[in-house]
């Protein structure tokens, strides 16, 4: 498999997002930008010196900034960059995923209450595609 086959894309996520912490602190500045001590209340259990390390590697990734507001001491605000932002739609998925797998509701349409399924879409020819781009499996999510 070359370089941009699915397994190293899905390697690459995993550097960048593959710890315990690193979604929920996504997760939590998709509200709007943070300091660092609102971060240490919304991400609860996390340890100060771990929210640290996280924030450094998801900005070493580009998917988080870091803004300062006080010189002394150095503080920042922390917000996420386009591509962090990009983020909101697989957590949602994945949020939804975990809620089916512990027995909950999958997320449904509000005009008919079908089971919403997951599709690719192509924004410029208006069609949903039935398979992943290069692969032969059916994406089907419901």
């Amino acid at each position: 498999m070359g370089p941009d086959a699915p397994e190293s894309s899905l390697a690459d996520a995993l550097a960048a997002l593959g710890d315990r912490w690193s979604l929920l602190i996504v997760r939590a500045l998709l509200d709007g930008p943070k300091r660092f001590g609102d971060l240490e209340t919304e991400v609860a259990g996390i340890a100060p010196n771990v929210l640290a390390a996280r924030l450094r590697k998801l900005a070493d990734h580009g998917l988080i900034s870091a803004q300062p507001y006080s010189e002394r001491p150095p503080r920042f605000s922390y917000e996420l960059t386009d591509a962090g932002r990009e983020l909101e739609a697989p957590l949602r998925l994945l949020a939804a995923w975990a809620e089916r797998h512990a027995g909950g509701e999958p997320p449904r349409h509000e005009a008919c209450g079908t089971a919403l399924e997951v599709a690719w879409y192509c924004p410029t020819c208006r069609e949903v595609v039935a398979e992943e781009p290069g692969s032969e499996e059916e994406l089907h999510y419901a």
